[in-house]
């Protein structure tokens, strides 16, 4: 029998988890046996991320040769993520205001989730002012920013290292062959992480359906609807814009990423497909230190998903409560948000901590959050996948736009690809 590609059976794991959580709906024995099959595949993902971001940036940094070439390549992307995130979140605001996902809701009729994990982490956040926030970012510990998985000061040391390896010319060599030599061990051991990914998928998606089932998301369906529908706009809109503006094949570029986008959007995390990512944006034209640089870095900066999934749960919160935001007061939650959403990627609980954090600086009820934390899996399916796609088309862009991309390489992929399929 011919091998079943790994799309195929992490789709074939999607839906087989769907089917025995409708099957077995509130079964005690599904989160009993299949949430240990989830949680172990993301703890193996979790596993190799920290290590392949560090190693990857300290590659990229110490390739690129001067801290010149790195302030000009860092400029451009920061400014791109920031136009980029801060669009994500205006287009969120508008979807809110337009379609109302939260007006007219029994709130008596919606399933609740705990929260109080996550109130904990806010708190925590909540004591830091921005400018510890900033502070923090230089690590004390690096070995404990990586134990914690505190990716910011994990990005920090690795740029501080690699301008430090490039400094040292020759003499730094070997450090740097050695960190090559690292980072293609981590690339080639999530291809044995993979494996179990169809596994995983069935275990994470199993659970959530089998603990909320269809009856229950009902009463959410709209603002599941109103995130869709703006991700979606987003994506064909601004991302369309942006690749016919820097000449990219929007839909070449899509097929290109369209197994990783599957495998993010099953299992519900960016970080399953970031490797492949990085592998393939090399292969399609981009030089491996602006992909080194870019991706990581856009990992916690560049979170568009997110951000939509950010205004819109914030402004359902308040509808929900009959909250009438004001213009000024929505203004003020773009800019809240705009900062908040920085580093999501390297908070224990991501989005729904983040969520909080905004709610309680904008003055909204804390406890709206137990409303969406039943959904929060069904909704960041589509706000890591949007993530994801917009990192990877970050790259292309601040590749084209340092002039460093290579057409041959590009065309010579391509012509594979096309003849492959």
């Amino acid at each position: 029998m011919k091998k079943i590609a790994l799309p195929i059976q992490i789709l074939l794991g999607l839906i087989s988890g769907i089917i025995v959580g409708l099957v077995f709906y509130k079964h005690p024995g599904v989160e009993t046996y299949l949430k240990p099959i989830g949680d172990i595949f993301m703890h193996l993902i979790k596993m190799v991320v920290v290590p392949i971001i560090f190693s990857s940036i300290v590659v990229g940094i110490a390739g690129l040769g001067s801290a010149k070439k790195l302030g000009k390549l860092g400029f451009r992307t920061i400014l791109y993520f920031e136009v980029a995130t801060t669009i994500a979140i205006v287009i969120g605001i508008l979807f809110a205001n337009i379609f109302q996902p939260g007006a007219g809701i029994d709130m008596n009729a919606l399933s609740q989730g705990d929260i109080s994990n996550y109130m904990a982490s806010e708190q925590e956040m909540e004591k830091e002012s921005h400018l510890e926030f900033f502070t923090n970012i230089v690590p004390t510990n690096i070995v404990d920013s990586m134990a914690k998985g505190d990716l910011l000061p994990v990005i920090f040391f690795a740029i501080l290292l690699g301008l430090s390896i490039a400094a040292m010319g020759e003499k730094g060599q070997p450090l740097l062959n050695f960190f090559k030599t690292f980072s293609g061990a981590m690339f080639h051991m999530v291809t044995f992480v993979l494996k179990v990914a169809p596994f995983g998928v069935f275990g994470l998606i199993g659970v959530t359906i089998s603990k909320f089932g269809v009856a229950s998301l009902i009463p959410l369906g709209k603002l599941i609807v109103t995130a869709y529908g703006a991700y979606l706009v987003f994506f064909i809109v601004c991302f369309g814009l942006v690749a016919k503006l820097f000449k990219i094949n929007f839909i070449e570029f899509i097929k290109l990423l369209k197994d990783e986008l599957l495998l993010v959007f099953s299992t519900s995390s960016a970080e399953s497909a970031l490797p492949q990512v990085m592998s393939k944006l090399e292969k399609y034209g981009c030089p491996k230190p602006v992909v080194s640089f870019v991706v990581p870095i856009g990992y916690s900066f560049n979170t568009d998903g997110s951000c939509i999934y950010l205004a819109i749960s914030s402004l359902f919160i308040a509808q929900l409560y009959g909250i009438d935001m004001s213009l000024s007061a929505q203004i003020t939650l773009v800019l809240i948000l705009a900062v908040t959403s920085k580093g999501i990627s390297g908070v224990t609980g991501g989005a729904l901590v983040v969520l909080l954090s905004s709610l309680a600086a904008a003055g909204l009820p804390l406890e709206g959050l137990a409303f969406i934390a039943g959904i929060d899996f069904l909704l960041n399916m589509g706000r890591a996948a949007l993530n994801v796609f917009g990192n990877a088309l970050a790259t292309v862009v601040i590749t084209k736009w340092e002039g460093q991309f290579d057409h041959k390489k590009n065309k010579a992929y391509v012509i594979r690809n096309d003849t492959a399929v």
